[in-house]
Parts: C-alpha cells; structure tokens; sequence
C-alpha cells in the first residue's frame, strides 16, 4: 500500500481506538482508503494488535516462575506475575497494560522484565468489573467507563502493599498507551511510593501536576504520534520547570503502540529495542 495511505490508515485507527469514534463511520472512512470492504478488513487486520501473535518468552520459560495474584490491599484486583526463579527479594515493577485490559501481550512484557531480573506485577484494572474480557472493543468499552481517580488511588496502594516485599522497598512502574498515561497519573498521586515510573506513548496530565511528581520518570514518545505530543511536550516541559527528574525520548518516524510486537504495521523492532534498553538502564538506575 501507498506510505501515505497507510499512516493514513493507522492515524484512523488510533482515532477508533481512543476517541470513541463511531463504528460504521471508521470502516467506511477505512474502505476509503483501502479501496474496497475486503481490502479494509485485512488492513485494520495488520494494524491492530493480533492475539494470535507469537510471544518472546514462553510462558512457561523454566527461567521464571509465573503465576496469579489477588491483591488483600486493595480488594477485588488480581494480576499476572513474573519472577526470576531465585529466592533473593527483587524490586518490583508494575506493569500496566493498554487499553485492551490485561491480556497475552502484556504478560508477555511482564515475563520479559523479570528477565531482567524483577519481580513484574501486571494488576488487571478491570478486575473490579469481572476481568479483562476476551473481545478487544468490549475491553476498550470497560476501560473507557473507569473512575480513573479510583484506578489511580489503588493503584498507589497496590505500590505500598508491593513495596513490602520488594527488596529495598523499591517499586517501580512502566506502561503503555492507557498504561503509559497511567504511570504519569500514577507518579502525580503516588508520592514517594513510586520510585521509577515509565511512559511509553501515553497522554499526559495537565502540566499543573507537574509539582506533585516526586519519582523520576523516563517518556517515550512516538515521532508520528501528534495526538499524544500535544500533551506530552507541555507535561515534560512543567517538570523540567518544576525540577523534576525526567527523561524523555522522541523515536522518530514511528507510530503510537511501536513496541506492541503484535501489531505488523505499527510496531518498530529497532525503536522498541532501543527503548527496552533504555528502560531497564534507568530501572536499574533506581530500583537497585
């Protein structure tokens, strides 16, 4: 397909996928571009997040023990974790997923973090509502009606209920679209609960939250990803003012969700490699 047709296409997507655009108009606006009704389906199909996407690392990978939790503190959340099989303490890392729930590719993310030697939470923030479900607009559907104050505040709790049996007390957080706004909220509300926090491509706060943020935080950011920049560049901005720690990274000639190895069109293996690097440099950095 024609370059410009296809960022086109992928431009539209992210505009069905987080601003609620209606159904019926997408695909016809896609089979505009397309060409046909066939042509749209297999190009939405190439853009999305596939599940049938091989993982990196196995599940059941004998370097690591996986395994599910259910959170006493706060009630009513469960999540996906992933350790390295030693009995040492590690720091953790929360894993927050994108706006499709907590779903194979995520945990698969996880499982790669605790290859880097930390214990990975990955909480399903739609457990409260039954868990995340199986069909991709239903799970975008139930994140879209969250009480993101509510989210945010367990999620700060979930970080002191970590940092119990984390070693040093160290808890850091890393997330991506959903998830990577996510850790910017989350660095807003938590204080000095948090103590690393990464954002891969998520929407930021109003800049007047800036002051509150007290862990260092690293930002990646999609080159071709405009939607999020506007609010990012004025976010990282106030923190810098404010004399906050942040690092923030501009890949460019990529697109939003271009370390989702799961989406052909979208994902970007050496922008994503870079920064993984990047990212648990700096998680060492401050989770050690």
């Amino acid at each position: 397909m024609n370059p410009d047709k296809l960022q086109q296409a992928i431009e539209l997507y992210d505009r069905f996928t987080h601003e609620g655009m209606d159904r019926r108009d997408f695909f016809a606006r896609m089979t505009l571009i397309a060409g046909s009704a066939a042509a749209a389906s297999g190009l939405i199909a190439t853009i999305a997040a596939s599940p049938a996407a091989a993982t990196i690392v196995p599940a059941d990978d004998k370097r690591l023990t996986t395994r599910t939790m259910t959170f006493d503190r706060p009630a009513g959340y469960k999540a996906y974790v992933a350790e390295p099989r030693t009995r040492s303490l590690k720091a953790t890392v929360l894993v927050i997923h994108e706006n499709r729930g907590l779903n194979d590719h995520i945990r698969d993310v996880a499982r790669r973090v605790a290859l880097e030697g930390y214990r990975a939470v990955a909480p399903d923030f739609l457990s409260p509502s039954g868990g995340t479900p199986a069909n991709e607009d239903a799970a975008r559907d139930a994140i879209g009606k969250l009480d993101l104050a509510k989210s945010t505040a367990d999620a700060v709790t979930m970080l002191k209920e970590l940092a119990k049996s984390s070693r040093g007390g160290k808890v850091g957080a890393m997330g991506f679209c959903w998830g990577g706004a996510f850790v910017d909220r989350l660095a807003v509300a938590a204080g000095d609960a948090l103590d690393a926090g990464v954002s891969y491509y998520g929407p930021a706060p109003n800049p007047s939250e800036a002051a509150k943020v007290q862990a260092p935080l690293m930002i990646h950011l999609a080159g071709l990803d405009t939607r999020v920049a506007e609010t990012a560049w004025p976010f990282i901005t106030a923190l810098r003012a404010a004399g906050k720690k942040v690092t923030y990274f501009n890949y460019e000639g990529t697109n939003h969700a271009f370390n989702n190895d799961t989406s052909a069109e979208r994902y970007n293996k050496e922008a994503a490699d870079l920064a993984w690097k990047r990212t648990i440099r700096f998680f060492r950095q401050n989770l050690a």
